[in-house]
């Protein structure tokens, strides 16, 4: 056992000052790994691109492979057990983050409703969506952004931090990537409808169990978690995304507000199924309880993480 704990120590001294790290911090302005990570991958598009499955598979193998791969074996160079491989951790867990920034720009949108600027809280929208917002009224606009508050605290905090759990750092920083791709290229497009089939389909994969803990996070940490529980399990699986409508079934539960319904993303619409339909509609004011609720979520899981880790460690599965 005390070996064991001996072996965990780094992950979880680097996993919390990366968490410390990306609350006090954020994203970096310039220069973020991410972005970096981005204009590789559109350089490789460029060079791989046909409309056909299997250029989008070997895309999206050599981009994550690249980036999961590089971290393995900066991680076998270092020392995994002593400093330098918390401190590898740290950077990881800090460059794959987003939670930060995402009540950032939700907050900067929650203020434009609340001062009665509309059309600030419109242009600042596609910060945080993609969704048209030309049309939008209050109301939708706030639904929005709680709704992407929701599937991003599982995509940018919770299933990377899973994700490190399972596999250390490459788990961290392979799990961006996957995400990264799939927001690049993972939508149905007459561009990309083949070729970020792959891209689409292992995000799918990835995001499966971090999207199911955070919906029990955030039972765990509603304020009406019999209500929370209640929506989740009755509409999580009623969206047409395999892992979004879990997290924000669940935060609709918790909010005690209808999410779902018709969306605009440019001249495409979607009518989704509503979730949590005998609840009232989303207003300005829940865009707060959102992000508080999306703290309290994201620290929850760093602690759960943190033990899984440990469990990984102990069974030997590394």
């Amino acid at each position: 056992m005390a070996g064991v704990f001996h072996r965990a120590l780094p992950y979880a001294l680097g996993a919390v000052a990366g968490y410390a790290a990306d609350a006090r911090f954020g994203d970096p302005r310039r220069g973020h790994p991410v972005a970096a990570f981005g204009r590789a991958a559109t350089l490789l598009e460029r060079a791989l691109w046909r409309d056909h499955r299997g250029a989008g598979a070997l895309h999206t193998a050599l981009c994550v492979g690249a980036v999961a791969g590089g971290a393995a074996v900066l991680g076998r160079a270092l020392h995994p057990d002593r400093r330098d491989g918390a401190a590898l951790t740290a950077a990881a867990t800090w460059t794959v983050l987003g939670g930060s920034s995402l009540t950032r720009e939700a907050r900067t949108i929650g203020a434009a409703l609340t001062a009665g600027d509309l059309a600030a809280a419109r242009r600042r929208l596609p910060h945080l969506c993609g969704r048209d917002p030309s049309a939008l009224d209050e109301q939708q606009i706030a639904r929005a952004v709680v709704e992407s508050v929701a599937e991003n605290t599982a995509d940018a905090v919770v299933n990377a931090l899973v994700w490190g759990a399972l596999a250390g750092a490459p788990g961290l920083l392979g799990f961006r990537a996957v995400n990264t791709l799939d927001a690049m290229v993972g939508h149905k497009s007459p561009k990309y409808r083949r070729f970020g089939w792959a891209a689409a389909r292992l995000d799918d994969v990835a995001g499966w169990p971090g999207a199911r803990l955070t919906a029990l996070l955030t039972v765990a940490a509603a304020e009406r978690p019999s209500t929370a529980w209640r929506v989740w399990r009755r509409d999580g699986g009623a969206h047409p995304s395999p892992n979004a409508g879990q997290a924000e079934s669940a935060f609709a539960g918790a909010l005690g507000v209808r999410l779902g319904g018709t969306l605009r993303y440019g001249t495409r619409e979607e009518h989704r199924p509503v979730l949590g339909a005998e609840l009232r509609p989303v207003a300005a004011a829940d865009i707060e309880r959102a992000c508080r609720l999306s703290r309290r979520v994201g620290l929850l899981a760093l602690g759960t993480t943190v033990a899984l880790r440990a469990a990984v460690l102990r069974r030997g599965r590394i």
